[in-house]
């Protein structure tokens, strides 16, 4: 869920929003499908729906790189990238195993890239509207511990992680909103 780094540059809030608003788009879309086909067995609906997620962040933080790049420290995304590239295959790999595996996975996936997350949101508060990417960082990594700690369940679930996903969607497209605000011309940038 990771994806956000100092940016200066006038086009980078707009592209940014922009960004915020797609990636809310499809969080809500794969938790509504996710829902539709997830059980207890694993079944091949919701495994080839798994992978999508994390590969999606991926490319959500390439797009965040491209506009932002020079302005600044990316270090955050590409690690973003890293971890969320690791996931995606990760994730694939536990999908054979059982819904407890991806949930380990899942939640360890959560931990770090919700880390992530809070240090750049934290790095680009000057932007405005970053609140809301600062908290959903720290609700990842607490979804996280969550997750790997309910794949010890009798009856580990996946329909968690549609709740996990709206949520962070959410997120996303209040940052948009509150991005939005700040840059409207003669505003200070609301935090």
């Amino acid at each position: 869920m990771a994806s956000t780094v100092p940016a200066k540059r006038a086009g980078a809030p707009s592209a940014l929003r922009r960004l915020y608003v797609i990636r809310f788009a499809f969080a809500v879309a794969w938790a509504g499908l996710l829902l539709l086909v997830a059980d207890s067995n694993l079944s091949v609906g919701a495994k080839l729906l798994l992978f999508p997620y994390p590969a999606f962040d991926v490319a959500a933080a390439i797009a965040d790189v491209r506009s932002t790049r020079g302005d600044g420290p990316l270090k955050g995304l590409y690690v973003n990238i890293a971890i969320s590239s690791l996931a995606a295959v990760g994730i694939a790999v536990a999908s054979a195993s059982g819904v407890a595996d991806v949930l380990r996975v899942w939640g360890a996936w959560a931990v770090v890239s919700g880390l992530v997350q809070l240090l750049v949101g934290t790095a680009r508060r000057s932007m405005g509207g970053q609140w809301a990417m600062i908290f959903s960082g720290g609700i990842s990594v607490l979804a996280g511990a969550t997750f790997i700690r309910s794949a010890s369940q009798d009856d580990p679930s996946l329909t968690t992680l549609a709740g996990y996903a709206t949520l962070g969607g959410i997120f996303f497209v209040i940052s948009a909103f509150r991005l939005s605000r700040s840059t409207h011309e003669g505003r200070a940038p609301i935090r």
